[in-house]
């Protein structure tokens, strides 16, 4: 028999800069909604809009919105953190026995939460419903590319499987949301995270749409810098230590070499042959220079994370909660 209910759904969204799609995502989430209220799936839901300190007029159609309505929280950040810590301020002060996080740009369908929420009932076990995507429109081979290259990078050397196209829209259990958290990670990389903390975990799939507004498809390009960053510092710096072996296995690999040319130096001295120049030594030179720059400049990434984890500033500030 199926336990599970949920008295309340909570939905968090990050924003920053979308009053063009806000009007229309807050109709759509409400036509769901209230046909799963409708149904029985849920009595009654939040709508957690966590404010990534926008400049347009986002926050204010939010606020007439939360006088009319009653059914919004609005979370608003002193400074732009990012999306992932948002996400973790709106977790934090959702009340749901079940919550849903999504992007506020419309290309993932507020519609699925229904199929969400079906598979929520119909496998009550699983903890985490994911949602991933069979295509992506709107965007550019390049970006998928390189983003199928990523998802494929981080599942070879990390410690977590990350389902390939499965991005920020997740259904999660009220137990999921205590470990997210409870991890209180620095720089946090959310999907890995969610994945980390392991239980049941399914997914449902769907098309993505393109944005709404018709405008660029996102506001973080495959091959911007902030996209680099997070990989390095929070996909794979955070969920792996691979990177510290292959300095290893590059430093034996180079001291063997370079101990095989001192023998061969050395019985070229001993048969006569021996020519001495600078050119060889130049090559040698820089060639070690260049690995242990590489080397030095993984391993202060790491030690770059330690610093940042033992000065334990808080993921977020938040500014105001209006509601």
């Amino acid at each position: 028999m199926n336990s599970r209910s949920i008295t309340t759904l909570s939905v968090v969204l990050s924003f920053y800069n979308e009053s063009e799609v806000i009007p229309e995502l807050l109709t759509r989430l409400r036509n769901v909604l209230l046909k799963e209220i409708d149904c029985g799936a849920i009595k009654k839901y939040e709508l957690i809009f966590v404010n990534d300190a926008s400049t347009d007029e986002s926050l204010a159609i939010l606020k007439e919105e939360v006088d009319k309505h009653g059914d919004i929280v609005i979370i608003t950040m002193s400074r732009n953190f990012g999306v992932s810590e948002c996400v973790l301020a709106g977790m934090e002060n959702a009340k749901g026995e079940a919550l849903i996080y999504m992007d506020s740009d419309l290309q993932d369908p507020p519609e699925l939460i229904t199929k969400l929420l079906s598979k929520w009932y119909e496998e009550p076990e699983l903890e985490v419903i994911h949602t991933t995507r069979l295509s992506r429109a709107g965007e550019s081979w390049l970006k998928l590319y390189i983003t199928s290259l990523g998802y494929k990078l981080i599942k070879k050397i990390s410690n977590i499987n990350i389902p390939e196209n499965t991005g920020d829209f997740k259904l999660l259990s009220r137990k999921a949301v205590e470990y997210l958290i409870l991890m209180n990670e620095k720089r946090p990389f959310l999907r890995g995270m969610v994945c980390s903390i392991g239980f049941p975990q399914g997914a449902i799939f769907y098309d993505r749409d393109a944005r709404f507004n018709g405008n660029d498809n996102t506001k973080f390009k495959a091959y911007s810098w902030r996209v680099i960053n997070n990989a390095l510092d929070s996909a794979i710096i955070s969920f792996s230590d691979v990177p510290l072996k292959i300095i290893l296995i590059v430093g034996f690999l180079i001291s063997f070499l370079s101990l095989s040319y001192i023998v061969i130096i050395f019985m070229q001295k001993i048969l006569g042959l021996y020519t001495p120049g600078w050119p060889a030594i130049m090559a040698a030179v820089l060639l070690l220079g260049g690995f242990q720059m590489m080397m030095l400049g993984i391993v202060g990434l790491y030690i770059g994370n330690i610093y940042i984890n033992t000065k334990n500033r808080p993921n977020y500030i938040i500014q105001e909660i209006y509601k």
